[in-house]
């Protein structure tokens, strides 16, 4: 992946923590332990990445994660609770700052590389992080595409708020929810990450 070829990278969250997002900022695993706070995240991934350690550098859960393309299995898992959530849009400018590392897959893979941003984009298989689709007939294909799509960005600790370029939403219901909110940063609807088109 080239940094040209980066617009915004992503962060999945419920629509009822954005006020303390926009205040606090994106926090790492470790560091929301602290905050009262919705999650979506799924426990037993969550036990697996707690046992990580990114090489030469920190526990996973000292990162704040982000990804490059939440159109993912992560935010397909959660498609029902669509109404709830949205996509945080963050400026790619969070490469530059110091420590960040970016791994080609989910973080918790079992063959996941790291390296050190921004450098490291030349690890991420952009045709594949942003493919419209990850299924596949070859089971071992199907494995790595499903978690190059989940690609991650580690921020050390925290992502300020002042990365946050807006949210996107999947429906009137939830845009309406997240500008009650009065946060100051601008929704948009986005149905096609949510998976509208694969509803019935």
């Amino acid at each position: 992946m080239e940094r040209c070829e980066l617009d915004e990278l992503h962060y999945i969250a419920p629509i009822s923590s954005i006020v303390s997002i926009s205040s606090l900022g994106i926090l790492s695993h470790q560091k929301a332990r602290r905050v009262q706070h919705e999650s979506v995240a799924m426990e037993v991934i969550q036990d697996r990445r707690a046992k990580i350690v990114v090489p030469n550098a920190r526990l996973l859960h000292e990162y704040a994660n982000l990804y490059f393309c939440a159109r993912n299995p992560m935010l397909f898992k959660r498609q029902d609770l669509h109404e709830s959530l949205c996509v945080l849009r963050v400026s790619p400018s969070v490469l530059d700052l110091k420590g960040v590392v970016i791994a080609d897959r989910n973080a918790s893979s079992d063959h996941v590389r790291f390296a050190a941003a921004p450098e490291g984009l030349r690890i991420v298989d952009r045709a594949l992080v942003f493919a419209e689709y990850w299924t596949d007939p070859n089971e071992i294909q199907q494995f790595k595409k499903r978690s190059a799509k989940c690609a991650e960005v580690l921020v050390p600790d925290r992502v300020d708020p002042r990365y946050l370029m807006g949210a996107s939403v999947s429906c009137q219901e939830s845009l309406k929810r997240f500008n009650e909110l009065g946060v100051g940063l601008q929704a948009r609807i986005d149905q096609h990450m949510f998976f509208f088109s694969e509803r019935p």
